[in-house]
């Protein structure tokens, strides 16, 4: 609560007077891919049940509006220019992989532990729905732009990228390994490791344990990476047991939602490293508390109106902040894929 009270405080005063709480350098903004809107058939009728999940049924027709999409899911470089600009504490409990009998627990881990964060390009995690906000209200006021959580609507008709195949690519998930990073030989290697618990993978290697830097595999055919896999990424909506009432005009679902164990949650999308082929899907749905903090592939990625083009200033400033960003993920993209040929050879 103390921390909410004293980021809330410095947006207001940012808002009054300007940017009080500025960066120290040029704010990271992130590259952004304008979604041409149009209509979809959301949900699926083939993803298996789970009764602690929501499911993905009744499928609807939903119409779009155009908005714009990060190409990449947000970073532990970008989220650290936040907490380094105004104090923020995301701390607390977080969900970590262990060796006990569910394989995981509740530790007292960071967004910025060495295990969650090994590089400033991985996607950041350990982070809540509640500091994804706040972190997105911090760079709106900085960059003069209105970014935001995407919709649940929005986020599928993104990974779906046009098609209504089983994946983006396709119905076989062997070809996750060229798109996602998901639970493939060397997950199940670094997973057991961790929890000392295996099960069947997807039959392709990366060369990825956990997670990776973002935008390491083929992109979709909007141009969006890691729409599946590397980490679940949190949307607007709150839980709804399913799509019985949902809007169809792809604005989030924030109203008569549904708790879980007392509690409000809000929704997750896209699987993450530990994803097998049944979570690693353009429908598949999980849920999150709002103050849930989680290392077990939970992050998100910045939607914004696409409206926002009307302010030339800001245009300019998120586009510079983009470029700068995408040069520092290139080196680490080559450095990444290095590594990996590396480990290739080492098997050999």
């Amino acid at each position: 609560m103390k921390k909410n009270l004293l980021i809330l405080s410095l947006l207001a005063l940012a808002s009054a007077s300007g940017p009080l709480v500025a960066a120290t350098g040029a704010v990271i903004t992130p590259p952004m891919v304008t979604i041409k809107g149009g209509e979809f058939s959301m949900g699926s009728t083939a993803n298996p049940r789970n009764p602690n999940y929501p499911v993905s049924e009744p499928m609807h027709t939903v119409r779009v509006k155009t908005f714009k999409l990060s190409k990449y899911e947000t970073t532990v470089r970008q989220f650290r220019q936040f907490v380094e600009a105004t104090g923020y504490q995301a701390d607390g409990d977080c969900w970590k992989l262990a060796a006990n009998e569910s394989g995981h627990e509740v530790g007292k881990v960071s967004w910025n532990s060495p295990a969650n964060a090994p590089g400033d390009y991985h996607p950041v995690m350990c982070v809540s729905w509640d500091d994804a906000h706040a972190y997105l209200q911090w760079l709106s006021l900085q960059t003069g732009k209105r970014y935001r959580l995407p919709s649940e609507a929005e986020w599928e008709y993104a990974a779906r990228a046009g098609g209504n195949a089983r994946y983006p690519f396709g119905d076989d998930p062997a070809g996750l390994c060229k798109h996602a990073n998901v639970f493939d030989r060397s997950g199940k290697t670094g997973i057991a490791r961790l929890t000392g618990k295996t099960r069947n993978e997807i039959a392709c290697d990366d060369q990825a344990e956990l997670t990776t830097v973002v935008g390491m595999y083929a992109a979709n055919a909007f141009g969006l990476h890691d729409m599946l896999g590397n980490v679940g990424e949190l949307v607007e909506d709150c839980q709804h047991l399913s799509y019985d009432g949902a809007p169809g005009d792809g604005t989030a679902w924030t109203t008569a939602c549904a708790a879980f164990h007392g509690g409000a949650m809000v929704i997750h999308r896209g699987g993450g490293y530990n994803s097998g082929p049944a979570g690693a899907s353009p429908t598949m749905r999980g849920h999150a508390g709002k103050d849930n903090r989680s290392s077990l592939g939970e992050g998100f990625r910045i939607a914004e109106d696409s409206a926002d083009d009307a302010n030339p200033a800001a245009g300019a400033s998120a586009a510079a902040g983009g470029n700068a960003f995408e040069a520092g993920l290139v080196v680490a993209q080559t450095a990444e894929r290095a590594r990996r040929t590396q480990a290739v050879a080492r098997s050999k």
